[in-house]
């Protein structure tokens, strides 16, 4: 007998690249190709104008902080998170793009240090430093343990799902999609000899067939199958048509059980639609922004723990609890009670616009209702 459910720690953008890796304990080559900024550590000397100075070199756990005491309190099945970063150290970065992220491949031990089990690579930032730092980027995850979906040296490989068996429980199935939405550029898609990332060409009734076709090949009873989607612009609430279509149709035709939707750089609404949850946007959970002044309204700086609790026997959602963490001196720390209820309202608002409600508990985390 399958025991209840399965539970999942999800999280948006994981950007461990520019000035975070500067502050690490291998900093890679500072050198940018960016219109303003030149150095790497130009963002390090941004954020300690803004909240004061980080300690140099940090250790590998640093960056998680607080984070890792709610990991462990919570202890989840598995841990999935997008990497946005390339990790290599290849100096080809890519020409005409404005951002180019890279931490050093001496680095990845940040990203074990929580036990992370996914990094889902269909982003625009994977390739940052070319198709050399895409394979160093692949080699360097693959020996450090951590599974890879959305991107490969084929497209076979790219579009290939994780497969996490969980003890006694069942299996997690993470596919990764990129969109162009998302400031992927097109060049960057996997072909059948060519390495890249998973990108799918758009929303289409016919795109859906495909996915369907991959994820009955693979599902079985007992199985959570997690799309996770790197589209649509940085800022913003609003959800477009098209994207609420494609989750729909995803979870009606393809047995999708989870969208993981991440490229937002603040936390966005979410949907349970026939019990099944569609995080539109988790928003950013690190990133190397501190200081940085323009979107103060959206408060980038607040990064979302979403803990999900899955029923292995029918697939839907039985609970959802977000933990607000707060990015200060390249560190997630707790957050105060004024943030915490300023997240609440915001996410009430929104999920509230598909019928959904933001509470928030004793612990100043956020619980779903539908």
């Amino acid at each position: 007998m399958l025991p209840e459910y399965i539970s999942l720690f999800l999280c948006g953008d994981v950007m461990t690249g520019r000035g975070i890796d500067q502050v690490l304990p291998h900093p890679g080559n500072p050198r940018l190709y960016e219109p303003y900024v030149k150095d790497a550590r130009g963002y390090v000397d941004i954020a300690e104008d803004a909240n004061g100075s980080i300690p140099q070199p940090v250790d590998f756990r640093y960056i998680w902080g607080d984070a890792l005491g709610v990991l462990k309190n919570i202890a989840p099945d598995v841990r999935i998170v997008n990497l946005e970063t390339s990790v290599t150290s290849s100096n080809e970065y890519w020409p005409g793009k404005g951002i180019h992220y890279r931490m050093h491949p001496n680095n990845i031990p940040c990203i074990a240090a929580a036990g992370i089990d996914c990094c889902v690579l269909a982003n625009n930032h994977v390739l940052d430093w070319g198709y050399k730092g895409l394979e160093e980027t692949l080699a360097t995850l693959t020996n450090a343990n951590i599974r890879i979906a959305g991107a490969g040296h084929n497209s076979e490989q790219a579009a290939a799902p994780v497969i996490i068996d969980v003890a006694d429980k069942g299996r997690v199935i993470v596919f990764s999609f990129g969109m162009e939405s998302s400031g992927i550029p097109l060049e960057w898609a996997a072909k059948v000899d060519k390495s890249g990332i998973n990108l799918l060409a758009d929303l289409s009734a016919k795109t859906v067939r495909h996915i369907a076709k991959e994820i009955r090949a693979i599902k079985r009873a007992g199985d959570i199958v997690v799309a996770s989607i790197h589209w649509g612009g940085n800022w913003g609430y609003r959800i477009p048509a098209e994207h609420r279509r494609f989750a729909y149709e995803l979870i009606d035709s393809a047995g999708v059980d989870i969208i993981h939707g991440h490229s937002s750089h603040h936390a966005k609404g979410i949907e349970v639609y026939k019990d099944r949850p569609i995080i539109y946007g988790c928003g950013d959970f690190f990133n190397d922004y501190e200081g940085i002044r323009g979107y103060e309204q959206y408060r980038d700086d607040l990064a979302v723990m979403y803990f999900l609790r899955m029923d292995t026997v029918s697939g839907k959602l039985v609970g959802l609890e977000m933990v607000p963490q707060q990015i200060r001196r390249f560190r997630l720390n707790q957050v105060s009670t004024k943030d915490a209820a300023w997240l609440r309202e915001t996410l009430d608002r929104e999920c509230g616009r598909f019928g959904a409600r933001i509470e928030l508990n004793s612990e100043k985390n956020l619980v779903l209702h539908w």
